[in-house]
């Protein structure tokens, strides 16, 4: 078995700072690297710069990017944590719609739903939401989603070769559950999805009743057209399905991966704008995050909210103090620092020009806002 590849995707609205390697053909800020570094101890890691993704994995950001269309947009992305393909969404959705868009991530699992909201923090995009709520509470928003990707809970196949796990507890009992599952996940988000909205339907794994089977019933039960496969990386070593494409370990760089699309057909579609849109799930659902909190009052002066730093919206707003590479790490390792020359009071820390996160500067020491949840644990 041939060991796995390591990728990464880089952030466009970030400077484009990161590893380098070789393009992902199907994502062009994908970079496929030599060897795994260690992440921990890359500030640009921490800033948002850039994601740990693998490179099968992109391939739903490119059947987004193929079908979705022009903003505003509307999206679920539905089954979303850790955050590999919200990060790619809520990117080509700016690059798409600019401002004008909504990208509602959703995770049911409370513990991996804070580690996406962590993620889309460090991403900074203020137009993503985080939610956490069971597939079937979209049901009530009917037709208000242009797009909906679901990247469903599957039997693991692909996976077989980075996870232990994966290959321990497979059984065809297991991929029945799944199926089954996945079934019953398509059916309760369905009337969510708008009249002609883009449903884009994705496992990591190899079975054909996860995958081609599931996507035609959806079709079928549902009501919905798939939209056919084409042989744009056949060369790559893309296969072509009955509805989908498939990615295998082994062919290309990265782990396993099955995508496919289909439009909906009938149903009807919400009018109204991204904002009331936002609001109207934000009053259902009480969303873990949204927007950007610039701080919080406190004994007649503004505190600097921690993810306001990593936002796309700071607007500059604290005076910055750029650190090396020892400095940035003793900060994210939440060491004791002293910046005597830098102004009294809330400084923004950045590293190469990108922010890490703030300090109140009192002259002898400094304390940080950098979250104690996102602190290194390992020796820098």
């Amino acid at each position: 078995m041939s060991e796995a590849s390591v990728s990464v995707r880089l952030n466009p609205f970030k400077g484009l700072s990161g590893p380098e390697g070789a393009p992902v053909p199907w994502n062009r800020y994908g970079r496929i690297l030599d060897a795994r570094p260690v992440f921990t101890l890359d500030p640009l890691f921490h800033a948002g710069c850039y994601y740990v993704q693998d490179s099968s994995a992109m391939f739903v950001g490119h059947l987004f990017r193929k079908y979705a269309g022009k903003g505003p947009l509307k999206v679920l992305d539905l089954c979303a944590a850790p955050g590999g393909k919200t990060t790619d969404l809520a990117a080509s959705l700016r690059e798409m719609c600019g401002d004008d868009f909504l990208l509602v991530s959703n995770e049911v699992m409370k513990d991996r739903a804070r580690i996406l909201s962590d993620n889309v923090a460090l991403w900074g995009d203020p137009a993503v939401m985080v939610t956490s709520a069971d597939p079937a509470a979209f049901a009530s928003f009917e037709g208000m989603f242009d797009v909906i990707v679901c990247d469903a809970p599957c039997s693991g196949e692909g996976m077989f070769r980075k996870d232990e796990r994966a290959r321990r507890e497979w059984s065809p009992a297991v991929v029945d559950l799944c199926c089954a599952r996945q079934k019953r996940i398509l059916a309760d988000v369905w009337p969510a999805l708008a009249d002609d909205g883009l449903m884009i339907y994705s496992t990591c794994t190899y079975e054909k009743s996860e995958n081609d089977d599931n996507l035609r019933w959806a079709a079928g039960e549902l009501s919905g057209e798939i939209l056919p496969p084409e042989d744009e990386f056949g060369s790559y070593g893309v296969e072509l399905t009955e509805c989908g494409s498939l990615l295998r370990d082994g062919v290309v760089p990265g782990e396993g991966q099955w995508a496919g699309a289909l439009r909906k057909t009938g149903g009807r579609r919400m009018r109204g704008s991204v904002v009331a849109a936002a609001q109207i799930i934000r009053d259902r659902l009480h969303p873990l995050r949204y927007g950007v909190n610039r701080g919080v009052g406190k004994a007649g002066k503004l505190i600097p909210d921690p993810d306001f730093a990593l936002s796309l919206q700071y607007d500059n707003s604290y005076p910055a103090i750029d650190v090396d590479l020892h400095t940035a790490l003793a900060y994210l390792h939440h060491d004791a620092l002293r910046f005597p020359d830098a102004p009294r009071g809330f400084n923004l820390i950045t590293y190469l020009g990108h922010p890490l996160g703030f300090v109140n500067n009192l002259g002898t020491r400094c304390n940080t806002l950098h979250p104690l949840s996102r602190r290194i644990l390992m020796d820098i």
